[in-house]
């Protein structure tokens, strides 16, 4: 039996073995990590162009223009956005211009429609100043030639994608999302909407974890369902690895005449990097690979299965991704948190912001059966051993729970 920090390293160092690099297009993009640097292939603006509908001309023409002394400038060309000047503005004229078009050749300074008296035929009038140089976009003032603009391990958000299309890119390499497929053993399963007999319970583990996995987005490729028997378990746990990046499996992980699971993997050639971890609720939790593929098997128990899938699993996604790690937040205790003496303990809580500090409770029920400690829960706090139960106003530990937000 390992400690916590133990088994988080082993995950931590195994994990970043298994992710792989795939090019992706545009449209697909949000939420996805890059794997390597994007490189500006051209400076943005790639041309200098207007920042304002008015007229293109040069400072030298309208430098003493005042209202009492307005400046007249024969207009030579009408340049809007998508097109290029006719030619170059030569002394006492002017161009026509609107927002992002080209600025011709010998212009310097555009004049916002509103400092003109307009187009009067081929003419205009300047009656107020700009700024020398103003309402001009340079090429390559915002982002020049061959500047890194994004770093590989960035999160693609709708800012990120405005960027690469704008840089010309249809499609980027990111890491892979991972492939994920989850086993739920147990004769006493039944999916809810069926009938129960007296010895039969519904099976709310697949549900629990496809919503989590979602909740990352990830979306589970597959969901299979073993009986207590040493072929059935082999099997699914067999089909589930031929597909699958990643393999979670859900109840038959301990010690019990009919928990065939360790054993049955042992079989497929996966090796074991830990099973059992010295903390409350999800002892004997277990986790290996095979051929560059993960494998974790969690306790059955509903919140010992999910402490282990946001602990364990929830990193190993992350960073197969490229992501960083969910960080842990540190937080005030409301009330006492009932460590245990000799394993390292997690439990359900909520987690509330009040004055600008952290502050978190317990759930009323702590036992790893009692699914119904989940509801209204948004975090899970976490303790070392202790004699004694941690008092109120402690600083603890709080892992938030990814679709769940601060009370």
């Amino acid at each position: 039996m390992i400690d916590v920090e133990e088994a988080r390293r082993l995950v931590r160092q195994r994990a970043l073995r298994f992710g792989g690099v795939e090019q992706c297009p545009l449209g697909m993009l949000a939420g996805r990590v890059l794997a390597g640097d994007v490189v500006a292939p051209f400076g943005l603006p790639r041309f200098t162009n207007s920042a304002m509908d008015g007229f293109a001309v040069r400072w030298e023409d309208i430098e003493g223009c005042t209202p009492e002394c307005p400046v007249m400038l024969k207009v030579t060309d009408d340049i809007p956005a998508g097109s290029s000047a006719s030619g170059q503005l030569t002394q006492g004229t002017a161009a026509r211009i609107m927002t992002g078009a080209p600025l011709p050749a010998g212009a310097d300074t555009v004049v916002p429609f509103e400092f003109t008296s307009g187009f009067e035929g081929e003419e205009v009038t300047v009656f107020r100043l700009p700024s020398r140089n103003g309402n001009v976009r340079y090429a390559g003032e915002e982002i020049p030639e061959g500047e890194r603009v994004l770093l590989e391990g960035s999160v693609v958000s709708p800012s990120e994608i405005a960027v690469l299309a704008s840089l010309g890119y249809d499609s980027v390499s990111v890491c892979t999302l991972p492939a994920l497929s989850i086993v739920v053993v147990g004769d006493e399963l039944q999916s809810p909407g069926e009938g129960v007999s007296d010895a039969e319970i519904y099976d709310s583990n697949s549900f629990m974890l496809q919503a989590a996995c979602r909740s990352i987005g990830i979306e589970p490729c597959s969901v299979r369902h073993a009986v207590d028997d040493r072929v059935a378990v082999s099997s699914a746990l067999a089909a589930a690895m031929a597909e699958a990046d990643l393999v979670v499996s859900v109840g038959g992980i301990s010690t019990g005449e009919y928990d065939f699971v360790r054993e049955e993997l042992e079989r497929l050639g996966v090796s074991q990097h830990f099973w059992t971890v010295a903390q409350k609720p999800g002892k004997p939790v277990y986790f290996g690979s095979r051929d560059g593929r993960g494998v974790f098997a969690l306790p059955g128990n509903p919140v010992s299965a999910l402490v282990c899938f946001m602990e364990y699993v929830v990193p190993a996604i992350m960073l197969m991704q490229g992501r960083a790690e969910p960080g842990r937040l540190q937080a005030v205790l409301d009330s006492p948190f009932p460590a245990d003496r000799k394993r390292y303990r997690f439990l359900p809580g909520r987690l509330r912001e009040e004055d600008g500090r952290l502050f978190c409770s317990v759930t009323e029920k702590i036992e790893s059966h009692m699914i119904s400690s989940l509801v209204g829960s948004n975090c899970i706090i976490e303790c070392s051993p202790s004699a004694e139960p941690l008092p109120a106003g402690s600083l603890v530990f709080c892992s938030q729970l990814p679709w769940a937000g601060l009370l």
